[in-house]
């Protein structure tokens, strides 16, 4: 069995919240812990706020946020922006690496996310936008969901 969601949101930083949620409602059939939620939602609040404060710098825009598992107890999320792209993803997932210092922002938005999931890779160019894709294992036995 598969089941799989996909949400468009505005890039507003009201919808942070919203995402985070919907992603964590939608895992509850492979029974996650309260951690692996907590971390779930952490991860998806990272990657979403990246694209609202980074990809569109305040402007109008638009996030698609989708996700997905299976029996294996993976859950795979994608958040994509169509937004200024990032010129230097290598250098862009370093840690403290920020473009917005003037916002005290602290450059651990892919550090943080690294460290909550069990995968991560972003794909991105410029004047295009970014793919941010997450994989976490849930302490589910493949054969649980139902």
């Amino acid at each position: 069995m598969e089941n799989h969601m996909k949400i468009t949101i505005s890039a507003l930083s009201e919808n942070e919240a919203f995402a985070r949620s919907a992603v964590a409602a939608f895992c509850i059939p492979l029974k996650p812990t309260v951690d692996e939620i907590n971390e779930i939602k952490t991860a998806v609040s990272e990657a979403v706020t990246n694209a609202i404060v980074h990809a569109y710098r305040g402007g109008e825009g638009e996030i698609i946020l989708t996700a997905w598992y299976d029996t294996s107890g993976v859950l795979h999320m994608e958040i994509i922006d169509q937004g200024k792209g990032i010129p230097s993803v290598e250098e862009a997932m370093q840690p403290f690496f920020t473009t917005g210092a003037e916002e005290e922002r602290s450059g651990m938005g892919f550090t943080i996310m690294r460290s909550f999931t069990d995968g991560l890779e972003v794909l991105s160019t410029p004047g295009e936008g970014t793919v941010v894709r997450m994989q976490k294992r849930i302490g589910t036995a493949a054969g649980d969901v139902k």
